[in-house]
């Protein structure tokens, strides 16, 4: 069920690196009010406030003057976020979420004083790329009921796809989308650098990158295995292994992952003898 959408909310964002210059302007059209925004770098805090009318630069590195808020935002990195609680001087029962994937619910435990909370979007974020909000999967969990409810209430405000989900499935949903988004564009870095020392444009894999996608998003993606490591081609294999002798690491992520796809194969069939079937 939906919550019913909140009245505009007073947010504090404290980070202004590529998480928070996205939500911010979100916040804002989504009607919300950005009471002020932090960041280690007063520069980058100042360029992101200058992009939401009437938002306050707040000091840095004196928490001491946070502005009354709704609700504060954590959008800083994972390692940053202890030492952010730790400094940060909240009014008592402040609602406080960090934006991360990986930081457990469980980081509020210690701090009797506020409520804590998760506001992850499951996007990769990048500058000079805006990413359409009504598409962004949010993910959130409250330590509280009323503080999850204000939570999933705000998502509703900016995306189409929100959900409650607990910090081991946030968890799992986080080291997924390394696999699926990280790792899948430093694979691609590599067919880049390899196609352009041919002369060759990234985009010829186009079809190929659209195919496999629908494919995966359609049927269970290690039943659609294809390639030479599906099919054990030990010839073609071994070219490609000698063309990547130069390029030592790109040669050790394709045994790697060559290894990794056979040991998905289904095992061979048995005959009635046990023998098996080649």
């Amino acid at each position: 069920m939906i919550p019913d959408p909140v009245h505009p909310l007073r947010v504090v964002l404290l980070g202004a690196g590529r998480v928070a210059s996205q939500l911010a302007p979100a916040l804002h059209q989504a009607g919300h009010q950005l009471a002020g925004v932090w960041s280690r770098n007063p520069a980058t805090a100042a360029a992101l406030a200058a992009t939401v009318p009437g938002t306050l630069v707040l000091p840095t590195p004196d928490f001491a003057a946070l502005p009354p808020a709704d609700m504060y935002l954590l959008a800083v990195p994972d390692a940053a976020i202890p030492a952010v609680l730790a400094q940060a001087r909240f009014q008592a029962g402040a609602l406080v979420a960090h934006t991360s994937g990986t930081v457990p619910l469980s980081i509020f435990e210690d701090m009797p004083d506020i409520v804590g909370g998760v506001f992850y979007p499951l996007q990769t974020f990048s500058a000079g790329r805006a990413v359409d909000w009504r598409t962004v999967p949010l993910c959130v969990e409250g330590a509280t009921p009323a503080a999850q409810a204000t939570l999933l209430a705000l998502a509703h405000t900016l995306s189409g796809s929100v959900q409650a989900v607990g910090t081991p499935q946030r968890q799992a949903i986080h080291i997924a989308a390394v696999f699926a988004c990280n790792f899948t564009n430093h694979l691609l870095g590599i067919s880049h650098a390899l196609l352009a020392q041919q002369q060759l444009p990234l985009a010829l894999l186009a079809p190929l990158l659209h195919e496999t996608v629908e494919k995966a998003l359609a049927h269970p993606p290690f039943t659609m295995q294809t390639g030479p490591a599906a099919r054990q081609d030990v010839p073609t294999l071994a070219r490609h292994q000698a063309a990547l002798a130069p390029y030592p690491a790109w040669l050790q992520v394709y045994n790697a992952l060559t290894s990794s796809i056979q040991a998905q194969l289904p095992a061979p069939p048995a005959n009635n003898q046990g023998a098996v079937v080649l």
